[in-house]
């Protein structure tokens, strides 16, 4: 006769490893490159300074007016326009004479 039962039993620690893989390879994939890309951003924020040439997250064209140690930045839209935004909100720098050159 043949057994019905089978005696065919898995690995209990082949559901954690996987698991582990799983969680080492999204970490590498995932948090990493988000981590550097965060830092890049803050280095990048934190090198603003007066007069600078900037583009906000928004898609605004602007040249720094004021720098707060509150966290905002006055920016001139144009001769007759500024606003002020916070730091956050700062995609790049321009380079210089590039709101000039639209």
């Amino acid at each position: 006769m043949s057994n019905i039962h089978s005696t065919d039993q898995s690995n209990p620690y082949s559901l954690i490893l996987i698991l582990i893989l799983f969680g080492v390879t999204f970490y590498f994939v995932v948090f990493l490159p988000q981590k550097k890309r965060l830092n890049e951003q803050k280095k990048v924020i934190d090198s603003i300074v007066e007069g600078d040439e900037i583009i906000t997250t928004s898609g605004l064209l602007g040249r720094v007016v004021n720098i707060k140690k509150t966290g905002y930045i006055s920016i001139a839209l144009n001769e007759k326009t500024e606003v002020v935004i916070k730091r956050d909100f700062i995609a790049s720098i321009l380079p210089k004479g590039t709101i000039n050159e639209l």
